[in-house]
């Protein structure tokens, strides 16, 4: 059972650091560029929704592997300013 969680939290910080880029490299320029916001509403859902699934995966993770509070904070702010970095970290 821990194992799997370790894996979801792998796969949410995979696909949020995906979405993230995205919302960065596709949605935004169209929105700026052609004047078509409708793929920033529909991935930055996709995104919102991904980090928050991160987020509440990380809290069970920190509880069922007794990580250190120091860990689980420097994950979370790896999720949270360097989207980039949950994909680094694997």
């Amino acid at each position: 059972m821990k194992k799997t969680l370790l894996l979801l939290l792998r796969i949410f910080a995979f696909f949020e650091g995906i979405s993230f880029l995205l919302l960065l490299g596709v949605a935004m320029p169209m929105k700026y560029a052609y004047d078509d916001p409708s793929l920033v509403k529909s991935i930055g859902m996709a995104h919102g929704i991904l980090f928050v699934l991160y987020v509440i995966n990380l809290g069970i993770v920190h509880f069922q592997y007794k990580w250190n509070l120091l860990i689980s904070i420097k994950a979370f702010i790896g999720g949270l300013f360097y989207p980039i970095w949950d994909i680094l970290c694997r």
